[in-house]
């Protein structure tokens, strides 16, 4: 029998993720060659989603929907019951975390043929930016979770309370689980190159998300790739879009800087590594522009204004929450006791 506490169970799943991920990525262009006879209408510019049907049934928008409804509620409940049931870290897998796995993977096959019956995502009926935002949001929860750590800017902790840093690191999952699998299903299983490396970074989002409460779910090399894969997936995805003279330096060294502001200071890096890095990105962007002029360098400093900046808004949102949570229930004994004695 497996005994699947063995903390040599986690790693494995995690190695076999991967690899799995990489698998189902190739099933992924291999079956989307049978997708190019499908007629799409011409590309409207950068607000437009190219890849869904020019003329919708209900059966293409409900089969994307409750695919997608059915794959969020499994996931939630899974996430629920771990935190009620579970609550606790080991170093092996629990067997809510082969239910997860099972059910990802499940769900991953059912939109494959979903897409090859009915081919539209949910991109058919919600904006493209809505699917970009909820990795954004992902990626600014990751930065206030770790704020405590590594500090957000060179290893120096922002003002944000511990109240608001351990609520979102308690239901982090439930926003995380959100945006991974609303976004795998906003899309076709299409064969693009941007679809394929997108594919691959949202399977091993879903690997991530299923291995919560194990070690392998907290490794710090582990979580920053997964960080670290936005840039090369943004640059990737720009250079297909738009060629070599396209806005990829904006999203390479965009996501560069957040590493050197933040992301390096949490993994245990020398001083003298750190400042190494941080010359290999200044050298690197006056190569970049000075070949492409100097006049568009301002464009890497907009998603870490961005991202930062929304860490404060989220950060700020919670606490609002939390402080409304708190106000009424120290107003509700009040209520009741009044309600009693009339």
């Amino acid at each position: 029998m497996l005994n699947i506490s063995d903390e040599r169970n986690a790693r494995r799943a995690l190695l076999l993720g991967v690899a799995a991920s990489a698998v189902l990525t190739g099933m992924v262009w291999l079956l989307g060659q049978r997708l190019h006879g499908i007629r799409l209408l011409p590309d409207q510019g950068a607000s437009w989603y190219y890849w869904k049907l020019p003329e919708p049934t209900v059966w293409t928008r409900a089969s994307a929907w409750l695919g997608y409804a059915a794959h969020q509620a499994a996931l939630w409940g899974l996430i629920y019951y771990a935190q009620t049931r579970v609550r606790r870290y080991t170093s092996g897998l629990h067997p809510v975390n082969v239910a997860a796995l099972a059910v990802n993977f499940g769900f991953v096959l059912l939109h494959t043929l979903q897409t090859h019956l009915f081919y539209d995502g949910l991109a058919q009926d919600v904006s493209i930016f809505s699917s970009q935002g909820s990795v954004v949001l992902l990626l600014v929860a990751v930065l206030l979770m770790e704020n405590r750590r590594r500090g957000l800017f060179l290893g120096r902790p922002a003002p944000i309370g511990e109240r608001v840093t351990d609520f979102v690191r308690r239901y982090h999952g439930y926003l995380f689980g959100w945006a991974a699998v609303y976004t795998f299903w906003y899309h076709p299983m299409e064969a693009t190159s941007g679809h394929l490396i997108g594919f691959f970074y949202m399977f091993l989002l879903l690997l991530q998300g299923s291995l919560f409460l194990t070690r392998a779910h907290t490794g710090r090399w582990w979580t920053f790739t997964l960080e670290a894969m936005v840039a090369v997936h943004g640059t990737l995805v720009a250079v297909a879009a738009s060629g070599p003279g396209g806005a990829w330096p904006m999203f390479l060294f965009g996501f560069l800087g957040v590493f050197v502001v933040t992301q390096m200071h949490g993994l245990g890096l020398s001083a003298a590594a750190r400042w190494l890095l941080a010359a290999c990105y200044a050298v690197a962007v006056l190569v970049v522009y000075g070949v492409r002029g100097f006049g568009a360098v301002d464009e890497i400093v907009r998603i870490p204004v961005i991202e930062y900046l929304l860490v404060g808004v989220l950060a700020a949102l919670v606490w609002a929450g939390l402080r409304a949570a708190g106000l009424a229930r120290r107003r509700r004994p009040a209520d009741v006791s009044q309600g009693g004695n009339r």
